[in-house]
């Protein structure tokens, strides 16, 4: 009942939610061969996938908030981190993820699609459905990317101060066991956010012009599967 477990139940769950709205027709494609997604099932995905990977955006950005309270501010940890603030923060994430998927669903599917009908991608991501537009994608584009930007930068902020600060207070330790400690409480929170921003930053956060759909896929798999499927085994290493 700590607030580190309550964050990583909060993560096991949302990875479970958003590897879902991907894993299974890409599954189905791989071993039935059926390859067809409907105009309102491929919305329904990009919705319910953009919605978690955007509450998990938030959720590690509040876990870095509490490893720095943990690491900085120890004696004042009980009092800062209530189940309250812990609440506060993983709804926050929610309303902030289903909103995002709310601009980015219906900004798409507003366009006009009277071109081809093929997905070159293995799941409805935005900039795959938004190449098939016959409609001026240029005002779409610049929304998916500020977007997309604040989300990603704010979080990424949040992140990075927090361990800027906790570094700053690991270098002013005399104690090597306490340096250890602190290293070792943030080390798999760190794996993690290296592997789940390295690859969104290279997905989302460049122009329309460079993207190369083979070269997407391959980054895609990483934050759609591989990172799901290494969050628990991290986090359970480490504990």
């Amino acid at each position: 009942h700590t607030p580190m477990y309550f964050f990583l139940s909060n993560l096991s769950l949302v990875d479970l939610c958003y590897s879902s709205a991907v894993t299974p027709t890409v599954m189905t494609g791989f071993l039935v061969g059926d390859k067809v997604i409907s105009y309102n099932a491929c919305a329904t995905q990009m919705f319910f996938f953009i919605a978690f990977a955007t509450v998990e955006n938030y959720l590690l950005s509040s876990m870095a908030y509490d490893r720095y309270v943990a690491v900085c501010k120890p004696l004042h940890y009980t009092t800062t981190m209530t189940p309250g603030v812990c609440v506060h923060m993983a709804i926050g994430s929610y309303i902030y993820g289903f909103l995002n998927a709310s601009i980015h669903t219906g900004d798409t599917f507003s366009l006009s699609f009277c071109e081809s009908n093929v997905v070159h991608h293995f799941f409805c991501d935005v900039p795959a459905v938004m190449a098939l537009s016959c409609s001026d994608r240029h005002i779409s584009e610049q929304i998916l990317v500020f977007v997309a930007s604040f989300n990603i930068l704010s979080a990424l902020l949040v992140i990075l101060i927090s361990y800027l600060f906790i570094f700053v207070t690991i270098l002013k330790m005399h104690s090597s066991s306490g340096y250890q400690k602190a290293l070792s409480t943030c080390a798999s929170h760190l794996t993690v956010v290296t592997i789940f921003y390295g690859t969104i930053i290279f997905m989302y956060l460049k122009p329309s012009s460079s993207h190369s759909l083979d070269t997407d896929k391959v980054a895609s798999v990483f934050y759609t599967m591989v990172i799901p499927m290494l969050n628990p085994l991290v986090y359970s290493l480490r504990n």
